[in-house]
């Protein structure tokens, strides 16, 4: 089931991508001759107008078709078509330019709108985190356990609901993060009854606080925020959404960023970095959570397809740009034959790369 909405939540991003291409080159007055879903071969197709619409059998992936984008190495080709004046090569370089970066576009505007979205039908949140929203159905959540702390040892993990917390018949009735930590420091080397929930699920533990894991006072390891669920009045979501989009962006850009110098510099760590299997997993597992969650997840995942596109590599609308900027320098185009040869070259190492990260994937299943 997860894989089966991994495949809807990608095809949806890739449509919002490619729609941005689409969209733009037809306001840019440019010939799309394909719009399709998928990578050939083709499943179905039906020509509207001047262009054809398909579905393909390679689900990863998508791709509109427009005139004149990859260089002919006989440019005399090109020049006996009527459509000559719609080619992409023959638009200015700013027409060009705004074709490119559409599509990325597009991906960041529709990351922005799920999570305001999410944000209006409502979403976790830590009470008190936004001013003036009424926080719903409060629960104090475990939001970090250290490794071999004593709340690790007895199996507690992050998410767990805390329900209750008692020592013999005293008990803890105003359950938030400080009181907890007072609670654990007061019964130093007592054993601490823990109820919590997980999965629907309700279970009890038996603790010891100790002290050396926060300075001078006993706990157990762990970190706890009060979380309920938060909506937000419609343009206040907008401008919330706008911030969230923003910061999601920068820390994604630092992440991948790091990983590609990590990979030049032969430092790269694959096992932290997720493919299709994975994500997949993660989709399946958003959605448990929630239709919000799943919302959430699914703006992650087109904010990560934007960063990754405008990479300057061949084969992704980043390497484009870097053609377009090259040829702008230059004021003449670049030789068709290096520029498919560039193109060729950045697509298999994407492959390659996609393939080490899939059997790092399939490695962790077992």
């Amino acid at each position: 089931m997860g894989f089966i909405l991994f495949i809807i939540v990608l095809g949806v991003l890739i449509f919002a991508h490619e729609l941005g291409h689409f969209l733009v080159a037809k306001k840019c007055g440019m010939r799309v001759d394909e719009f399709g879903l998928g990578f050939p071969p083709r499943v179905f197709g039906k020509k509207i107008g001047e262009t054809i619409y398909s579905l393909n059998w390679i689900p990863f992936g998508g791709f509109v078709k427009i005139f004149g984008e990859n260089p002919s190495a006989s440019s005399e080709t090109e020049s006996l078509l009527m459509d000559e004046e719609r080619s992409f090569s023959k638009k200015n370089r700013g027409l060009q330019t705004a074709v490119l970066i559409a599509g990325v576009t597009f991906n960041v505007i529709f990351a922005w709108l799920l999570i305001a979205i999410s944000f209006v039908s409502g979403f976790p949140a830590p009470v008190g985190y936004y001013q003036g929203v009424t926080v719903e159905t409060p629960q104090l959540i475990l939001t970090q356990v250290l490794i071999n702390s004593p709340a690790a040892k007895v199996g507690l993990q992050t998410g767990d609901v805390i329900v209750a917390i008692s020592v013999g018949s005293s008990s803890l009735t105003d359950l938030n993060a400080e009181t907890v930590s007072d609670f654990m420091n007061q019964h130093q080397d007592k054993e601490v009854k823990i109820n919590y929930e997980r999965g629907g699920k309700k279970t009890e533990v038996k603790v010891i606080p100790i002290v050396g894991i926060v300075a001078e006072r006993a706990a157990i390891g762990v970190g706890l925020d009060l979380i309920g669920t938060v909506k937000l009045p419609f343009f206040r979501a907008l401008w919330e959404s706008a911030k969230t989009t923003g910061e999601l962006l920068v820390e994604i850009t630092k992440g991948i960023g790091k990983f590609f110098y990590d990979a030049f510099t032969f430092q790269a760590n694959f096992s932290e970095v997720t493919g299709p299997i994975g994500i997949a997993g993660l989709v399946g597992a958003a959605a448990r959570l929630g239709f919000a969650n799943l919302l959430g997840f699914t703006a992650f995942i087109s904010l990560n397809l934007a960063v990754i596109n405008l990479l300057p590599i061949p084969a992704l609308d980043g390497g484009r740009l870097l053609f377009v900027a090259v040829e702008s320098i230059r004021r003449r185009s670049l030789n068709p034959k290096i520029v498919n040869y560039l193109n060729g070259l950045g697509f298999a190492l994407l492959l390659i790369l996609m393939l080490v990260i899939t059997y790092k994937d399939i490695i962790k299943l077992f």
